[in-house]
């Protein structure tokens, strides 16, 4: 398999491991800004050209996958263009520097991103690979203003922004 962007599942690397001063959240609650649940991490995101995680792999939970079938019942006239998830297509992926750990409830938080917006993002199914059209197309829609253009996708500086920043450490600064 050509993965372009150096993307690859913890899970699928025996020679990766989540290092011992940081918090190893699969299997965690994922809540968004308002406190309601998302999903639960089913993995990590691995780009190995950084030696980094940069995403976590959400399951997310039946009732994102319902409201997202709402939200997109506008017809294109209207601006909005529909993108339809396939049976299965139940992941989305988080950047790492947009959530914060509640390491005593083993809880993932995203003060930024509502349930709202996580509805609305399309989903893949488990072990999908991720390119980077996928990446930006997320990005513009966890960050509406953000300036993200396409890049190469073997731009070398995708993941230096604030949003990819490694909030998994357990060490306090």
């Amino acid at each position: 398999m050509t993965n372009e962007n150096n993307l690859y599942y913890l899970d699928e690397l025996s020679d990766y491991k989540v290092a011992e001063d940081y918090c190893d959240v699969r299997g965690w609650e994922v809540k968004d800004a308002d406190n309601r649940t998302i999903g639960k991490v089913d993995d990590l995101m691995v780009n190995k050209k950084a030696e980094r995680v940069v995403y976590l792999d959400v399951e997310v939970d039946e009732g994102i996958i319902e409201a997202g079938h709402e939200t997109y019942s506008s017809p294109a006239s209207e601006g909005v263009h529909e993108f339809l998830n396939k049976d299965g297509d139940n992941h989305i992926i988080i950047p790492v520097g947009m959530i914060s750990l509640d390491e005593k409830s083993e809880t993932v938080l995203t003060n930024e991103i509502n349930h709202s917006t996580f509805a609305k993002t399309n989903r893949f199914s488990k072990g999908a690979v991720i390119n980077r059209e996928y990446e930006i197309t997320l990005m513009r829609n966890y960050i509406p203003s953000t300036t993200v253009d396409k890049p190469s996708s073997l731009s070398s500086n995708f993941y230096d922004g604030k949003e990819f920043e490694n909030t998994l450490s357990r060490k306090k600064i």
